[in-house]
């Protein structure tokens, strides 16, 4: 994932902006080993978090401060995945994130209670619909 730029320029002082309400596409990839990937989307507003893909929806919150933000958020499977082996099909999963964001676009790193067993993940966002 490319960097992000965290601050925006106004005259000669940076002005940092808390992250953009709106919705979001969002495409996650497993790390350590584990193969998953998602992609979906997610409303973004005021510190609460609302979205999902084909098989899960997600709940969450976050806080954001100097283009870093970091918040949590919990998976649950909507839809039965027939034939499919999902890493996180049939449980509520609470995942836990940090990371950067910029105008538009923002990304995380996080880790997700699946069972016993921590799965790490990746995860890029970028702005469809500012709010």
């Amino acid at each position: 994932m490319a960097a992000l730029d965290v601050g925006q320029r106004s005259g000669q002082r940076n002005i940092f902006l808390p992250i953009k309400n709106g919705l979001y596409s969002i495409s996650i990839e497993m790390r350590d080993g584990v193969r998953g990937r998602a992609t979906g989307v997610v409303v973004l507003r005021d510190g609460e978090i609302l979205g999902g893909d084909s098989y899960f929806y997600y709940t969450g919150s976050y806080i954001c401060d100097r283009g870093k933000w970091q918040g949590e958020l919990i998976t649950h499977q909507h839809t039965p995945a027939v034939g499919l082996n999902l890493v996180f099909g049939g449980r509520i999963v609470s995942c836990g994130f940090s990371g950067s964001y910029g105008e538009g676009a923002a990304e995380v790193l996080g880790t997700a209670l699946v069972g016993k067993a921590s799965v790490s993940f990746r995860a890029a966002l970028a702005m469809m619909v500012e709010d």
